[in-house]
């Protein structure tokens, strides 16, 4: 009897457990979400979510309201570590290509041009560097101008008023496959309508978010089309 029904419990849970490890890094163990989901793979608007979750098994909850963002000036493509993901005709995204990353990436530190007490602030100050030099050994790493010289090229972060508040995403390098760089979660200015990559919003909203992921979150950059790929990883009011 006792056999009987430890091998009935092991049947309940181990669809569980397939799905949670099917589900891709670092989604699969993350706490909170930040989901961004635009309408088309070419759209230069999203709208953007915060959720919750107590155990990596438990189901999504959302936590506080939507929000809309503007995108990449030509929408989205895949990152190339979530080329995986990409159907037939589905873009896979290089350098300079002006689309926001599709795929699931770690959200880092937050960065300003003013002085913080946000825990492991990046202040932006002249000199601030995010290279995406495909030359270069520092590709797609925020440095100094002192450090890496003039003539790498890259992005003068304390001259883009869009970074006067934001948030790094641990994007991954591949400078190889020249898969981009220097992706953020930064500001909305007016009249704005894309970006060269990054995911913006207005002030308001991206404090919020800059005070949701203070104890670490994931952010997530989809088109609709492809929620129904990722079933029993996002949050089941999206699907």
């Amino acid at each position: 009897m006792m056999r009987a029904a430890s091998l009935a419990l092991i049947v309940l849970i181990a669809p569980r457990v397939a799905m949670a490890q099917s589900c891709p890094a670092p989604l699969d163990d993350a706490r909170r979400l930040v989901l961004v989901i635009a309408d088309k793979a070419s759209s230069t608007t999203a709208t953007v979510e915060r959720f919750e979750r107590d155990t990596p098994a438990a189901p999504w909850q959302l936590s506080g309201g939507a929000a809309s963002a503007i995108i990449g000036h030509k929408g989205l493509a895949w990152a190339y570590a979530f080329r995986g993901y990409a159907r037939k005709g589905e873009p896979v995204k290089v350098e300079g290509d002006k689309r926001a990353p599709a795929g699931f990436y770690k959200i880092g530190r937050s960065f300003g041009f003013a002085f913080s007490d946000r825990a492991n602030y990046l202040r932006i100050s002249e000199g601030t560097t995010c290279v995406d030099d495909l030359s270069s050994p520092a590709y797609n790493t925020i440095t100094t101008r002192a450090k890496v010289g003039a003539k790498v090229h890259g992005e003068d972060m304390w001259r883009v008023p869009e970074y006067a508040r934001g948030l790094l995403v641990e994007y991954p390098t591949n400078r190889k496959a020249r898969a981009g760089s220097c992706i953020f979660i930064h500001l909305q200015l007016p009249g704005k309508t894309g970006t060269s990559g990054c995911v913006a919003l207005p002030e308001p909203q991206l404090e919020a978010v800059q005070d949701f992921v203070t104890d670490g979150a994931v952010l997530a950059i989809l088109p609709r089309q492809a929620l129904g790929r990722f079933k029993g990883c996002l949050p089941a009011a999206v699907n």
